[in-house]
């Protein structure tokens, strides 16, 4: 299936893998960014359930995951971005994430819309 948010979620979660691995060899605390990787890997993760959801309830519920999941990966994104633990282009990554979010944001209003409608 060839969906944009699916495709915006993997492309994250493969600059915060990169990301981690560049960050892992600081030596410094990787406990942050943990935290991110588990998160930023899980918003993809759901988006692909959702999609492949076996009712509208599932797809919402699935989606709802992942904007939850995309504003912790925005909240870990922001604090190493603070703590200068590592010179890096944070506001890239920032800028894809508010773009997933808005994503979901608009995905999980047509879906409500479209199941009230019923």
């Amino acid at each position: 299936m060839n969906s944009p948010l699916l495709e915006k979620s993997m492309d994250f979660a493969t600059q915060i893998v990169l990301f981690y691995e560049e960050f892992s060899k600081s030596k410094k605390d990787t406990t942050i960014a943990k935290q991110l990787l588990r998160s930023a890997t899980s918003v993809g993760a759901n988006i692909n359930e959702a999609i492949y959801g076996n009712s509208k309830a599932d797809f919402i519920s699935k989606l709802h995951i992942s904007l939850k999941e995309t504003g912790e990966s925005i909240y870990w994104l922001t604090l190493l971005k603070r703590t200068n633990l590592i010179v890096y282009d944070f506001d890239k990554l920032l800028s894809l994430a508010e773009e997933i979010k808005r994503m979901l944001i608009a995905s999980l209003n047509t879906a409500k819309s479209s199941a009230e409608n019923k």
